[in-house]
C-alpha cells in the first residue's frame, strides 16, 4: 500500500466500519467452524502490526507475518510474534499450522498462487485457509490504487487459483453486498471527474455506527442468501489429507 494509507492504517482498522463489520464477520466464521479453540498454531499473513492477534489469541497461539517493515511497531505489544519480511520460505517459518489467516493479502502480490502454495506447505494435513479479497474488476476504484492492488477476484478466478495451489474449497460466499452498487457508482463518479487517489478516513461518528450496523444486518439476513454479487469475497478451504 501507499505510504500515506499505510500511516492511517491502524486507526482505520481499529474504528473505520468497513474493518470493524470485517473483523466481526471473520470471528462468526472461525467460531463456527473451530471446535477446539485455544489449541490451535494460526498464522496471520499481512498481519500489520498485529492489530488482530488479541482476538486470534482466543482460538490458539498466533504467529504472524508482515512484509511492510513500517507497519509493524518495535515496541508493540506483539512485535515478538510478528516476522518481518515476503511471504515465501526465506522466512523458514517452521511448519504444523492448523489454520492459516491471509486477510486481504493476495491481491497485493504479483504471484499469488506461489504465497497460497507456500501457505499450504505450513499447513497440517487438513488444517485450514482463510482468505478474504476484494471482488470483480468492474469495482476497481482509487481505493484500489492507492493499495497498490494486482487484481480483483471473483469466485470463478480464485477457484481456478486455488485448484493449481492444491487448496481444498470448503466454503465461499461474496459479502459486503450493499456495497456493490455503491462502488459502481463510485467508479462512475471517478471516471467522469477524473479524480485523483486519496487516502481513506474515518467517516463522521454517526455515519460509521450507520455503516458498521448496515453490514452487520446483511450478514444476519440477506448475506446468508449466497447471492452472487458483493465488493469482497471470502473463501474458506483446507489442505488435502495425506493419504486422499
Amino acid at each position: 500500500m501507499r505510504e500515506d494509507y499505510g500511516k492511517s492504517y491502524k486507526e482505520l482498522y481499529e474504528r473505520h466500519w468497513w474493518w470493524r463489520a470485517r473483523e466481526r464477520l471473520i470471528l462468526d466464521v472461525l467460531r463456527a467452524r473451530t471446535h477446539a479453540p485455544g489449541r490451535q498454531r494460526i498464522l496471520d499473513v499481512g498481519c500489520g502490526d498485529g492489530l488482530f492477534f488479541d482476538q486470534l489469541l482466543q482460538f490458539g497461539e498466533v504467529t504472524g507475518v508482515e512484509s511492510a517493515e513500517s507497519l509493524v511497531s518495535p515496541d508493540g505489544p506483539h512485535r515478538s510474534r510478528i516476522h518481518v519480511g515476503a511471504f515465501d520460505s526465506r522466512l523458514q517459518l517452521s511448519d504444523g499450522f492448523s489454520l492459516v489467516l491471509m486477510l486481504d493479502v493476495l491481491e497485493h502480490l504479483p504471484d499469488p498462487g506461489a504465497a497460497l502454495r507456500y501457505a499450504l506447505q505450513l499447513l497440517v494435513p487438513g488444517g485450514t485457509v482463510l482468505v478474504t479479497l476484494p471482488a470483480f474488476n468492474v469495482l476497481w476504484t482509487n481505493h484500489d490504487v492507492i493499495n497498490q492492488h494486482c487484481a480483483r477476484y471473483t469466485k470463478k478466478t480464485f477457484c481456478k487459483l486455488a485448484r493449481e495451489a492444491g487448496l481444498h474449497i470448503e466454503m465461499e460466499r461474496y459479502f459486503f453486498h450493499w456495497l456493490f452498487p455503491v462502488k459502481i457508482g463510485a467508479r462512475i463518479m471517478e471516471q467522469i471527474s477524473r479524480s485523483r487517489p486519496t487516502s481513506a478516513r474515518v467517516p463522521n461518528l454517526w455515519i460509521n455506527k450507520l455503516l458498521y450496523g448496515l453490514s452487520r444486518l446483511e450478514d444476519k439476513t440477506w448475506g446468508r442468501l449466497s447471492l452472487p454479487f458483493g465488493s469482497s469475497l471470502m473463501v474458506l478451504g483446507t489442505k488435502p489429507l495425506q493419504d486422499t
